[in-house]
């Protein structure tokens, strides 16, 4: 039996992309059981935005909000999970479009003892900016001005083909799409809140999920979404703390972070 889903959805000062996002979500085959905003300080405008879909969107659509403090991406996503009603969680940026299967997926390949990555497109920002303006939320093989083009390719066929279990393995690591049993990320404390900052926090999370013995699920040809063109904005000192802290997980064995979600649960 497929576990019900609560999808996690970070966001940062970006309505334009929160909303075509939203779109993807409603025209999902498969909906989850309901949609959480974790929104990293975000300006009235996001309010504004979920306020006015919430209204006739499909499921419940909740709003998270912490001040902005600056980038503290692990923070907000322990305030959702904390949050989040359903055994099972689905883990996406803002920025991202999602592919009208996307959960379908997700739910399809959960497993127990597993954590699941799925696969990006990312559009250039010729294509990004082409995509927003027309309101696309389906991107072809054949679009223009896109990376990691075979990523595109939706089939359950070939993605009970290729989709690998792995351990150890953080280089395929993205926080912009993955899923996790709601238990697996209590059982660690979650996410990190030592990380400030970006880099490394959705890495570190897994070396510490592989440290209690879970595996990792790479989905191919499945779980697809659409990377939307960002510029980052790299604090190189606290990218180098990150780091640090990910090597710490990695050689410590470290199962436990101590400043993680259990402050968020009753």
């Amino acid at each position: 039996m497929e576990p019900k889903t609560s999808l996690i959805i970070s966001t940062y000062n970006n309505t334009e992309a929160l909303a075509l996002l939203l779109k993807s979500v409603r025209l999902q085959s498969v909906l989850p059981e309901e949609v959480i905003v974790a929104d990293d300080g975000s300006g009235e405008a996001t309010k504004e935005l979920i306020l006015k879909e919430e209204i006739l969107f499909p499921v419940p659509l909740i709003h998270v909000w912490q001040p902005d403090e600056g980038f503290r991406l692990a923070h907000i996503r322990n305030k959702a999970v904390a949050l989040a009603k359903y055994d099972y969680l689905i883990s996406i940026d803002g920025d991202i479009i999602l592919h009208q299967h996307f959960v379908r997926d997700h739910k399809a390949f959960a497993e127990k003892g597993c954590f699941i990555q799925g696969g990006r497109v990312i559009l250039f920002e010729a294509a990004s900016k082409k995509i927003l303006r027309n309101g696309d939320t389906h991107v072809s093989y054949f679009n223009p001005a896109i990376y990691n083009r075979h990523n595109t390719i939706s089939s359950p066929f070939l993605a009970k083909l290729f989709t690998k279990i792995r351990t150890q393995s953080v280089r395929r690591i993205r926080g912009c799409n993955a899923s996790f049993w709601k238990e697996d990320l209590i059982n660690v404390n979650g996410y990190n809140e030592l990380f400030v900052g970006w880099g490394s926090e959705d890495k570190e999370l897994a070396v510490r999920l592989y440290n209690s013995g879970i595996k990792l699920k790479v989905i191919k040809f499945g779980a697809v979404c659409y990377h939307l063109h960002h510029k980052l904005k790299i604090n190189n000192r606290r990218l180098e703390r990150n780091n640090q802290l990910l090597k710490e997980a990695q050689k410590q064995k470290i199962v436990k972070c101590d400043e993680g979600i259990s402050k968020y649960l009753s």
